[in-house]
């Protein structure tokens, strides 16, 4: 979608709407009864609601805190105390923790199943909330014998797995700062991560599997360890079982004194994690994020936007890696099964994922646009050939999700069926744009802005767009914005990266189009936006047009700026297996581009590449690519151990070195 003079998105076709009966079933319409008898007003849609939530601010929070019994028997001396952004105070006064409300959710409950871990090979264990509060409880209490103390860093180099909850859980109850990452994670990109956090105690599988294959990491938990010279202990999760018995500390240790998680009361601030911006771009920032902004944030969309419901069963593919990781430990907030899948979501077969819903009963399944492109393209029917009768709503983020998808899930899936497209970022562990069970699922769009999120699309001058594409800007302070980003002691970093364009007010660095219906469309990153002749457009559109070819498994478009003032604009496409790029499929492409896009935005040249290189979430790597073409070295526009292929990396700066003279 482009702005200027280029025509806005048509209103999108309504492919689900939700009853009368299950919109009045959800706890979202209780909570909107609860305020419009407390404060007299009357909340005749979603919009009206909205509004009402990013204007009440300290109103409507404080009514999330009572609804959902945060805190039973402390005090606040205020909900908001302070609105300035970055700086906004929230709770002050208030003690809590995190941990102890995830636990909470399992008084009454304890046979029932907690968690469900699937490895790659189908083995299946489950966890049930007595197991789980016994194993967070035995963790914590060896933390303690260790000297663990509130403040203290706690990491892990650990997959999908229950020792990664477990860990977290009891870290977060004796009041240390966790942060994780994949044992995927190059070695240089872990140490770039956790040195800065000076940790006492790193928990590290020995190796994994992924792929059908065996990795074995015991000599990079070793370099990682030797890097780390503040860490009091290396604890062993035995995945591979390559650690021989007697060499080091190892997960059982953690277990053998049975105690109780007693999670200590901290203030409203209290850092919970440390989680990461991509780092695809330099060193990555860490983000501090704290209890009780996270745990009031986590309940107002788990509890609220998502509809939960007894007995639900979600998950989403994701690694530690990834904020999707912690969101989904969060949903157990609202006592759902969280089930932990540890593995490639490709593997034995491209349907891997539609397999473990049918077999584990999933309620919810959390998706990226580009798994949902692979199963298109590869012909596959999961509603047809496996049981998802269970399966309510299917989440997806991570990028844009192309008109198509959309299509193609409804097609698959069936008419009465949620499609929740959101969102969000890792800067603020939250959903900003996404789905609620009072809005419809529109043809291409997302249904609303989240509950508490003063979201707006600003132009360069900062003036509100309806209809157009502008920068997606937060107004408003939200509980789970950073406290602060570690290390940067004056501040100055937060400010630069959220504050500086237009002062007091968060500008994120998506493209987005808030519709006159009120539903949004995110367009890309903005700092990667195509601008050619004034004219922007996110490349989303582009890859839609040009991914539908069957011939191109893939894309990558860059707008590169060049020093005598020149755009030069090349697309770079992965062809599927057996095409060739010859002319007739590049007139194609272009043709595919002018007509389905923008006729401003035709490639000046289509390049075969032999990969594109995606961070290790998923998302296509537009700006450290655009900066490499453009002569930046390597190893300062990307984080290599951030990479699902290095070597696709090391392709562009190859280009970018033959190209030198013309591509700036």
């Amino acid at each position: 979608m482009t702005a200027g003079t280029d025509p806005v998105r048509e209103p999108g076709e309504v492919l689900w709407a939700p009853s009368a009966e299950r919109r009045e079933a959800s706890r979202l319409t209780a909570f909107a009864r609860r305020l419009e008898s407390r404060y007299g007003t009357r909340f005749d849609d979603y919009d009206a609601l909205w509004r009402w939530s990013v204007e009440h601010l300290d109103e409507f929070w404080a009514e999330v805190w009572e609804f959902f019994d945060v805190a039973p028997g402390t005090t606040y001396d205020a909900v908001l105390a302070d609105r300035s952004m970055p700086g906004a105070v929230w709770f002050p006064g208030a003690r809590l923790n995190y941990a102890e409300h995830v636990l909470r959710r399992g008084e009454g409950r304890g046979g029932e199943t907690a968690l469900v871990a699937v490895a790659e090979d189908g083995t299946v264990a489950e966890t049930t909330w007595d197991e789980l509060i016994a194993q967070v409880g035995a963790v914590a209490t060896a933390l303690r014998s260790r000297g663990i103390s509130p403040g203290d860093r706690v990491v892990g180099c650990l997959p999908n797995i229950p020792q990664a909850v477990v860990a977290f859980l009891a870290a977060a109850s004796v009041g240390a700062i966790w942060s994780a990452c994949g044992p995927e994670i190059g070695l240089q990109s872990a140490i770039d991560r956790f040195a800065q956090l000076e940790p006492a105690l790193l928990i590290a599988v020995d190796g994994y599997r992924f792929g059908g294959r065996e990795h074995d990491r015991r000599e990079l938990v070793d370099d990682l360890a030797a890097a780390l010279p503040s860490l009091r202990e290396v604890v062993t999760v035995p995945v591979l079982g390559t650690r021989p018995d007697g060499e080091g500390s190892r997960w059982a240790d953690l277990l053998t004194e049975p105690g109780e998680p007693a999670p200590v009361q901290l203030p409203f601030d209290h850092p919970l994690w440390v989680v990461y911006s991509s780092g695809t771009t330099g060193l990555p920032k860490g983000l501090v994020h704290g209890h009780g902004g996270i745990l009031l944030m986590a309940l107002a969309q788990s509890g609220l936007q998502n509809d939960p419901q007894p007995g639900d069963r979600g998950m989403s593919y994701t690694s530690t890696t990834w904020i999707m990781w912690n969101s989904m430990v969060s949903g157990l907030l609202t006592g759902s099964t969280a089930v932990l899948y540890d593995g490639n979501p490709m593997h034995p077969s491209v349907d891997r994922l539609w397999q473990l819903a049918e077999e584990h009963r999933l309620t919810s399944l959390g998706v990226s646009p580009g798994y949902l492109q692979a199963c298109e393209k590869a012909g596959l029917h999961p509603g047809r050939d496996h049981d998802l009768s269970a399966l309510r709503s299917l989440g997806v983020t991570g990028s844009p999700l192309p008109a198509g998808s959309f299509r193609w899930v409804y097609d698959e899936l069936g008419p009465d069926f949620v499609l929740r497209v959101f969102s969000g970022g890792t800067d603020f562990a939250a959903t900003l744009v996404g789905g609620s069970p009072w809005l419809p699922v529109h043809l291409g769009e997302m249904s609303g802005r989240a509950l508490g999120c003063h979201v707006e699309s600003w132009d360069a001058e900062g003036r509100p767009l309806v209809d157009e594409v502008g920068e997606l800007v937060i107004l408003s302070p939200m509980p789970s914005m950073p406290l602060r980003i570690w290390g940067d002691d004056d501040g100055r970093r937060y400010h630069d990266a959220y504050f500086d364009t237009y002062p007091g007010v968060w500008r994120h660095g998506d493209w987005l189009t808030i519709t006159s219906r009120g539903t949004c469309v995110i367009s890309g990153r903005s700092d990667s936006t195509l601008n050619r002749h004034g004219v922007r457009m996110g490349s989303s559109d582009i890859y839609q047009a040009v991914e539908a070819l069957p011939e191109v498994a893939e894309a990558l478009v860059l707008g590169v700026e060049q020093p005598d003032g020149g755009y030069w604009l090349p697309l770079f496409v992965r062809l599927a297996e057996g095409a060739v790029l010859d002319e007739a499929l590049v007139d194609r492409i272009r043709s595919a581009v002018r007509t389905q896009a923008s006729p401003r935005h035709v490639p000046d040249e289509v390049i075969e590449v032999p990969a594109v290189p995606h961070t290790t979430t998923g998302k296509k790597l537009e700006v450290p690519i655009k900066r490499i073409v453009q002569g930046v070295p390597v190893e300062k526009a990307c984080n290599l151990g951030a990479v699902d292929d290095p070597t696709a990396v090391t392709w562009f700066a190859d280009l970018a070195a033959r190209r030198q003279p013309t591509a700036g």
